[in-house]
């Protein structure tokens, strides 16, 4: 038997800290031979596309994959199958539109353990989208944050997202009126947008701030100009390779001659300490987050033990 597990099983299991756990473990594993990682594959059609990831942890004990579909018009639905490493039986299938928001925002927060300074407080947010609230989540999970700032282009998304997070996190979000004001005096800088064009800017980055973006996730798209990229001491991604072909935020500077791919260090190696995440307090750091299939397979792994251990979710019966 396998199980089937909905957005709302997942909703009920996985916590942020969960979350964290299970990523920085994945990361591990990759680092330590454990795991391989599968570059996203995805076609193009006239209303979307169709992308499919898949990641192999067997020092986890897992193999799995991930698919979605984006139609125009449509929500858009993900899935997880995840199945033994050891007999090759599927475990689990899961609704994994929730839980990538989460381990996307898991991502942010490991970069954050192991790139932001010590001291780290407060936070700027651009972006209220559905994956903005995970992201800020996950800083104030490995970070003892007091405030955060949020800014987007609509005033109540923005106002609603400040006022929703500030009630969850038991701290004080204030919604700002410019991207510029929210990424002032703050230690950690997120940004979440759907924008193809820079949203953040080199001139705007003071010393020592860390930024985790995990909005653009096309070649043509960009949340960084050039300036804000080069600026930055240490560049992180969670997958360079995918980042390659993936990742305008460095693409763009990279094509220009101003950075290149070797400058760009792997997430694993950072957790490893193969790399350092930064030298100095005054070093700016970036984690460019594209999403790899390792996360969602070793959050979908961690929801199934949840899963097993609390009697959630529903029997289907598979052919052995």
């Amino acid at each position: 038997m396998a199980l089937y597990l909905t957005e709302a099983d997942v909703r009920e299991l996985f916590t942020m800290d969960a979350a964290v756990e299970a990523v920085e473990g994945g990361f591990k594993a990759l680092a330590e031979g454990q795991a391989i990682n599968g570059v996203r594959s995805r076609l193009d059609t006239e209303k979307g596309s169709s992308s499919l990831m898949g990641a192999v942890a067997p020092g986890m004990g897992v193999l799995g994959l991930k698919t979605y579909a984006v139609v125009e018009g449509h929500r858009t639905r993900m899935y997880v199958l995840i199945s033994s490493s050891e007999t090759g039986q599927m475990l689990a299938m899961l609704e994994a539109s929730t839980m990538g928001e989460i381990r996307t925002g898991a991502a942010s927060g490991v970069a954050t353990k192991y790139m932001a300074r010590e001291n780290a407080s407060t936070v700027g947010v651009l972006g209220s989208g559905a994956y903005a609230p995970d992201q800020l989540a996950a800083v104030c999970a490995v970070r003892d944050i007091k405030t955060a700032k949020v800014f987007s282009r609509r005033p109540e998304p923005r106002k609603k997202f400040a006022d929703d997070m500030s009630e969850k996190l038991g701290i004080e979000v204030t919604p700002v009126e410019s991207a510029k004001e929210c990424v002032t005096d703050v230690d950690v800088i997120i940004t979440i947008t759907r924008s193809p064009t820079a949203v953040l800017f080199g001139e705007w980055l003071e010393p020592g701030v860390h930024i985790n973006a995990a909005g653009a996730m096309r070649k043509e798209f960009r949340e960084l100009d050039d300036a804000a990229a080069t600026r930055c001491d240490i560049l992180v991604a969670d997958d360079v390779e995918g980042s390659k072909s993936e990742c305008g935020d460095l693409i763009f500077p990279i094509q220009a001659g101003l950075l290149n791919w070797g400058q760009v260090r792997d997430l694993s190696e950072i957790v490893s300490g193969s790399a350092p995440g930064r030298n100095s307090e005054s070093d700016i750091t970036l984690f460019e987050s594209q999403g790899m299939a390792l996360e969602d397979i070793v959050a979908g792994i961690k929801v199934y033990q949840l899963a097993m251990e609390q009697g959630v979710g529903v029997e289907m019966p598979i052919s052995k």
